[in-house]
């Protein structure tokens, strides 16, 4: 599972990483995804291409496709989204 882990990591949670000026979001590290994967009040989020998705995506993420909109997000606020792809930029 590491090297499924090794990728850009966004997160709307609280963590030690510092937050981006004026963003909500946050850089968090691989380890703290990997706590994060059997919490109840976490959404994963895969938006890596969908062949990439199908051959390697982490436990429980969900794909982000081009009909991804708000709909696609839990109803409840307080969940914690994590959003991952293959490039940080």
């Amino acid at each position: 599972m590491r090297r499924a882990l090794q990728v850009a990591l966004l997160a709307a949670a609280a963590s030690s990483a510092p937050a981006f000026a004026g963003e909500p979001f946050q850089l968090v590290t691989i380890d703290e995804v990997e706590r994060m994967l059997a919490a109840r009040d976490v959404a994963i989020y895969d938006a890596n291409p969908e062949e990439v998705f199908a051959k390697n995506h982490l436990p429980g993420a969900r794909f982000v496709d081009s009909a991804f909109g708000k709909g696609s997000l839990p109803k409840d606020k307080a969940t914690r989204l994590v959003f991952y792809c293959a490039n940080p930029h």
